[in-house]
């Protein structure tokens, strides 16, 4: 049986500068989020999808309902918060978080990462990139940590956890999921960055 994925989907996007919502900046044509979403209903291990939306981003609750996906309102007081929110709302257990602004996400990389956090036996798990993925891309690092092998490393915005665990209320030991792919360190914050989103797509595929 697969667990839920809640697509936190209720930023401001004030640092892209542009007049849309930023789950709805195009990337080779379509919403950003409208990949993440494919990518999810690919996923073997994915039998549910809510989108967590805010004030900020009523355009997107507006697509989402087109579409016929779940959404939940929330706070819009900040991403972990509203996490919480969502988690402790819909009484999630296990679900798989995920930002709405990685459109290079594939189907296959979160059945891996679910398969990660099956096998850990801890209530949390951490995706991450070796900060020298986002280096070789010519990215900038906001914010990195060690692992516990001595890796510098760069969450990327996917994270699976146990929401029975009293998630928010106190820190869940959790294990660190460290992969190579580039396609998972590019969450579009930055023009630059979505530049480089739409330039490692028509790479891989083609603009659609």
């Amino acid at each position: 049986m697969g667990i839920t994925a809640l697509v936190m989907a209720g930023g401001k996007g004030t640092r892209m500068k542009l007049p849309v919502e930023k789950p709805l900046i195009s990337v080779c044509g379509r919403p950003s989020i409208e990949y993440v979403l494919a990518a999810l209903k690919t996923a073997k291990k994915i039998d549910r999808i809510f989108v967590a939306t805010t004030d900020f981003t009523p355009k997107t609750t507006a697509l989402m309902k087109e579409h016929g996906v779940e959404v939940i309102q929330t706070p819009g007081k900040d991403y972990v918060s509203d996490m919480g929110y969502t988690v402790q709302t819909l009484k999630l257990g296990v679900f798989l978080g995920v930002s709405a602004d990685l459109p290079l996400v594939k189907g296959e990389m979160i059945d891996e990462i679910v398969t990660r956090y099956e096998e850990c036996g801890k209530p949390a798990l951490t995706v991450a990139v070796p900060i020298e993925v986002k280096t070789k891309l010519c990215m900038g690092v906001e914010y990195s940590f060690k692992t516990d092998d001595g890796r510098d490393v760069v969450p990327v915005g996917i994270n699976v956890i146990d929401g029975s665990k009293r998630y928010g209320d106190e820190w869940l030991d959790q294990d660190i999921f460290v992969v190579d792919y580039p396609e998972l360190a590019v969450n579009i914050n930055t023009v630059t960055e979505l530049a480089l989103a739409e330039r490692l797509m028509s790479e891989k595929t083609s603009c659609l």
